[in-house]
C-alpha cells in the first residue's frame, strides 16, 4: 500500500543528519519508508512547511511522494552511528542485516572486536552486513570527513564538545591539537583560529588529517606526524593560546609538555577518562594556580566518564 504524502530529498551523504534532525523534531512520519533514489534518499515529512538548522546546509527539494506504509517494527539492536557505518556491540550476523535493512542511509554494519589499542590508538573491527569496508564518509555541523576505523580511531559523540570549545575561542587564537586523530577538532576550531598545530603519532590518521583539510579548505592547520612527548623540542618558542588534550586514558604524560607550550592566561582542554568527579584536581594543580572548570562529556561506562578539564595557565 502507497500513501502520497510530502517527502524531503537529500543526498545520501548527508542522509543520517537529516533523519537525526528530523525524528527529534518530530518533522519524521514514521508509518512510511523512506525511498531511496540513487544517490539520493527521500524522508517522509509531515509538512512542507519545515525549517532546517544551517549545518544541515540547503540541499534538499521538499515535494510530493509515493510512500510505502509499514507497520511500525520492533527497534534495531543499540548501535553507534558514523557517517554510513553503524558500529554494533554484539556480534550478531542477524541483527546485523536487520538493521541495515531498517536504516537506508547506512551501507555498512560493524561489529568492534576490541577496545583501544596500539600506539597508534586503533580498534579491531569485523563486518557483519553490507559492504566490506571501514571507510565512509561523515559530516558534522557542515563539516565533512573521510573516516577509516580501522586505521584512526574515531568518535562522533564529542562533536558537541567540539562545538562548544568553538564558542568559547576568540577570533585569531593560535592552537595546538596534540592528539588530532582524522581531524575533527582541528577543521572545526579552524574558522576561528589564526593557526593550529595538529599532531598525532599514528601515520594512517595524518594522511586521513591531510585529506580531511582539503576538503573543508582548512589552510590554515599544520599537519605534523609526530609523537607528543616531543612537541616541545619542535615548536618551542612557540606558545598557544588553546591547546587541545584528547587522549582520555593516557594523556597525563603529556601534561608537562602542554604547559611548557601554553602562553600565560593560555587554556587547555584536558580528557580524561574518571571514576570521580574532581579525581584529577590534585595533579592539575601540580602545574598551575589559574581556574580549573571539570565538565562531564559522556558516560564512558558504568563506573567511569569521559570528563573535560578547562585549565586556565598561570
Amino acid at each position: 500500500m502507497t500513501v502520497g504524502q510530502w517527502g524531503i530529498k537529500v543526498p545520501k551523504s548527508k542522509g543520517e543528519s537529516f533523519r537525526r534532525y528530523l525524528l527529534g523534531s518530530g518533522e519524521w512520519c514514521p508509518n512510511l519508508k523512506p525511498i531511496a533514489d540513487g544517490d539520493f534518499l527521500v524522508f517522509p515529512i509531515v509538512s512542507d512547511e519545515i525549517t532546517l538548522p544551517d549545518e544541515l546546509g540547503c540541499d534538499y527539494d521538499i515535494g510530493r511522494y509515493e510512500f510505502e506504509s509499514r507497520e511500525r517494527g520492533r527497534e534495531p539492536a543499540r548501535h553507534e552511528l558514523i557517517g554510513g557505518i553503524a558500529i554494533m556491540q554484539d556480534d550478531d550476523r542477524e541483527e546485523a542485516e536487520y538493521l541495515l535493512k531498517s536504516r537506508p542511509s547506512i551501507h555498512t554494519v560493524l561489529h568492534c572486536e576490541s577496545p583501544v589499542f596500539g600506539e597508534y590508538r586503533i580498534k579491531k573491527f569485523k563486518v557483519l552486513a553490507g559492504r566490506d569496508t571501514t571507510r565512509t564518509n561523515y559530516i558534522e555541523y557542515n563539516n565533512r570527513f573521510t573516516i577509516d576505523l580501522a586505521v584512526a580511531y574515531f568518535s562522533a559523540r564529542l562533536a558537541n564538545e567540539r562545538q562548544r570549545i568553538l564558542g568559547l575561542m576568540k577570533e585569531g587564537e593560535r592552537v595546538l591539537d596534540m592528539f588530532t586523530g582524522v581531524g575533527p577538532f582541528p577543521i572545526a576550531l579552524s574558522k576561528k583560529a589564526s593557526v593550529i598545530y595538529a599532531g598525532d603519532i599514528n601515520p594512517g590518521a595524518v594522511e586521513l588529517l591531510c585529506e580531511n583539510l582539503r576538503i573543508n579548505r582548512a589552510d590554515n592547520v599544520i599537519p605534523m606526524l609526530a609523537d607528543a612527548l616531543d612537541l616541545g623540542g619542535y615548536l618551542a618558542p612557540h606558545s598557544f593560546d588553546r591547546i587541545i588534550m584528547n587522549l582520555p586514558m593516557t594523556s597525563t604524560a603529556f601534561l608537562k609538555t602542554a604547559f611548557s607550550l601554553a602562553k600565560t592566561g593560555g587554556v587547555i582542554h584536558y580528557y580524561t577518562l574518571q571514576s570521580e568527579k574532581g579525581e584529577m584536581l590534585p595533579v592539575l594543580r601540580g602545574f598551575t594556580s589559574g581556574r580549573i572548570d571539570e565538565k562531564i562529556v559522556r558516560s564512558y561506562s558504568p563506573t567511569q566518564h569521559h570528563a573535560v578539564y578547562d585549565i586556565v595557565c598561570e
